[in-house]
C-alpha cells in the first residue's frame, strides 16, 4: 500500500461554506431569557417585581422566584435544555458550573420536569477544592451559589447537550466571597450609593442609582491546530517557552489594522455569530500588533454584566477556534518579542437616566458634576493604588506588562 504524503498547514484548503444572510437584529439575544422573553412569559406583577428587584435593589420574594424558575424551564425546554447550572466564576481564572437535570421522579418508573424558585435562587455546590486564600479549613468549606438576578440566564449549547447557564455569585456560608463576582457586585452597590449622595449635594435629587459602565476589549492569538500539537509548551501551558524567534516578527508593524484574512475572517463571523445569540454586543474585529494577534471589542454595558459577557466571549472564541482549526491563545504573553495579550478596559459611570458623569461636555472647566466625579475617581485611584495593582497582578499578567506593553508602574 502506497503511504500517502502528510499535507502541512500551510497546503490545507479550507471550505468557506457560505450561508444565506439574516440580519443579526432578528436574533440577537434569541438564547438568553432576557426583559423581552419575561416580558412575553410572566404575569405583569411578577415582571414588575423583577424589574424592581433589578434596577431598585427590591428583595424578589420566594413566590414570584417560582413563577420566574417555571417561566424559564418552559423557556429552556423550548430550547432544547435538559439540565440548569448555577454558572459562576472562582478564583480560578475562569468559570464552574454543576449541571442537575431537571427531571425529578414522580412514581415508579416516571419522571416530570421541575424546576423550583429555590432551585433558581440558591445552589450548593461542593466548595472544598476552589481556591479561599485560606480563610477557612476544607472541612468547613461549605459554598454557596446565589441568583444573580442582574445578568440574564442564557442556553449554552455543547455538542449534543444543551444547558440553562444561570449567572450567580459564590459566597461561604458565614458570607466571605470565594469569587470574582460578590466582591464587584458589592463595589457596584458602594459606588451607586455615594455617586447618588453626591449628586442629591450637587442638586440632582431625582437619580435612584449610579452604575459603572464598562467595555473589556479582548485580544487572543489564533494558531493553526497541526502547529499547536507539535508544540508541547503551548498545549500544556498556553504559551511558548521554547523555540528560536521568527525571521520577521512585528517590526513593521504591518499587521495591526491590516486587511484581515479568508480563513481568520470567517472565524470571526462564528464567533460573532455565536456571542449575538447570547446577547452580547460585539462591535469591532481587527488585526493586532503582533502577527497572528487579533481583537474583539463589545459596546460598553453594565460592569457586572460586561465581566460576565467577557467570560461567554473566551470561551465562546476557544470553542469555535476548534471547529475552524485553530488554537485560541488567550495567555497574557504567549511569545516573547512580540505584543502580548491585553483586556483593555473602557470604564465610566452613569446614572439611571443614561447621563455619563464623567461626561466633560462642552465646557469642562465650569461643569461641576463633571469635575467632581473626575476628581474623586483620580483621588480612588492614588489612594488605592497598591489594591488596584494587585487586583492585575497574576503571574501571567506581570509576565507580559514592561514588554513591549505598558510598564507595570502604570
Amino acid at each position: 500500500m502506497k503511504k500517502a504524503k502528510p499535507i502541512t498547514a500551510a497546503e490545507r484548503n479550507y471550505v468557506i461554506e457560505k450561508e444565506k444572510f439574516v440580519p443579526v437584529s432578528e436574533y440577537y439575544g434569541e438564547d438568553t431569557f432576557n426583559h423581552k422573553v419575561m416580558k412575553e412569559k410572566l404575569p405583569k406583577d411578577a415582571f414588575k417585581k423583577i424589574m424592581e428587584a433589578v434596577n431598585e435593589d427590591k428583595t424578589l420574594d420566594l413566590a414570584t422566584a417560582d413563577i420566574v424558575a417555571h417561566a424559564m424551564k418552559e423557556w429552556a425546554l423550548e430550547k432544547g435544555a435538559t439540565h440548569f447550572a448555577h454558572w459562576f466564576q472562582p478564583m480560578t481564572g475562569t468559570t464552574a458550573e454543576k449541571h442537575d437535570a431537571f427531571v425529578d421522579p414522580v412514581g415508579i418508573g416516571e419522571v416530570m420536569e421541575r424546576f423550583s424558585g429555590k432551585q433558581l435562587v440558591q445552589g450548593e455546590p461542593d466548595a472544598s477544592s476552589f481556591p479561599s486564600g485560606g480563610i477557612r479549613a476544607t472541612f468547613e468549606a461549605r459554598g454557596y451559589t446565589a441568583w444573580d438576578i442582574s445578568s440574564p440566564a442564557f442556553i449554552r449549547r455543547n455538542g449534543i447537550s444543551t444547558t440553562l447557564c444561570i449567572p450567580t455569585a459564590f459566597i461561604s456560608f458565614t458570607g466571605e466571597a470565594l469569587d470574582k463576582k460578590t466582591p464587584l457586585l458589592r463595589s457596584n452597590k458602594a459606588v451607586s450609593k455615594s455617586a447618588v449622595n453626591i449628586l442629591k449635594i450637587l442638586g440632582n435629587k431625582t437619580i435612584k442609582k449610579v452604575f459603572s459602565n464598562l467595555g473589556p476589549e479582548q485580544e487572543y492569538f489564533l494558531i493553526d491546530m497541526d502547529y499547536f500539537y507539535k508544540r508541547q509548551d503551548l498545549l500544556l501551558g498556553g504559551r511558548a517557552v521554547v523555540g528560536a524567534p521568527p525571521a520577521k516578527g512585528q517590526e513593521l508593524e504591518d499587521q495591526y489594522f491590516g486587511s484581515i484574512k479568508e480563513r481568520i475572517s470567517s472565524y470571526m463571523h462564528d464567533v460573532e455569530e455565536e456571542l449575538f445569540k447570547l446577547g452580547v454586543p460585539a462591535k469591532t474585529r481587527h488585526n493586532e500588533v503582533a502577527p497572528s494577534q487579533f481583537e474583539i471589542a463589545p459596546v460598553y454595558e453594565e460592569a457586572n454584566l460586561a465581566v460576565d459577557h467577557n467570560q461567554i466571549v473566551m470561551d465562546t472564541l476557544k470553542s469555535v477556534a476548534k471547529k475552524h482549526n485553530l488554537a485560541c491563545l488567550l495567555h497574557e504573553k504567549p511569545f516573547a518579542k512580540i505584543n502580548g495579550s491585553g483586556k483593555h478596559v473602557n470604564w465610566s459611570l452613569a446614572d439611571n437616566n443614561g447621563n455619563n458623569l464623567l461626561n466633560p461636555g462642552k465646557t469642562p472647566h465650569d461643569n461641576i458634576q463633571f469635575l467632581v466625579f473626575l476628581i474623586a475617581t483620580i483621588r480612588a485611584v492614588y489612594k488605592n493604588a497598591d489594591i488596584l495593582r494587585a487586583a492585575v497582578a497574576t503571574y501571567a499578567n506581570d509576565h507580559r506588562l514592561g514588554a513591549n506593553e505598558a510598564p507595570p508602574a502604570i
